[in-house]
């Protein structure tokens, strides 16, 4: 299964400062569904694509929401900063 979606980028401090994307809140609760056996502790893994560039992470929930990182070497690549809207494109994957 697959979501695509436009977000903002937002920056949520924890013991260091990171940069995420929100994901929608239908998307949300649909991709909570899809990978209730796969999640772990609540983090999905995926594998997302943010302009040119693919990768993979792990989505965190927050808020009834899932919080897509954004690798320093992705907002490198796509030339993105806290405040620009990015479009996602996300993958559940299978981890062993």
């Amino acid at each position: 299964m697959a979501w695509d979606f436009a977000g903002e980028v937002v920056e949520w401090r924890g013991p260091a400062p990171y940069l995420f994307v929100v994901m929608p809140e239908v998307d949300s609760e649909e991709l909570k569904e899809a990978s209730r056996e796969l999640a772990y502790w609540g983090q999905v893994p995926v594998t997302a694509r943010i302009g040119a560039t693919e990768f993979t992470t792990a989505l965190f929930p927050r808020g009834g929401r899932y919080l897509v990182p954004v690798k320093v070497a992705v907002r490198r690549a796509e030339r993105i900063a806290e405040g620009d809207t990015v479009s996602v494109s996300l993958e559940v994957r299978a981890t062993r």
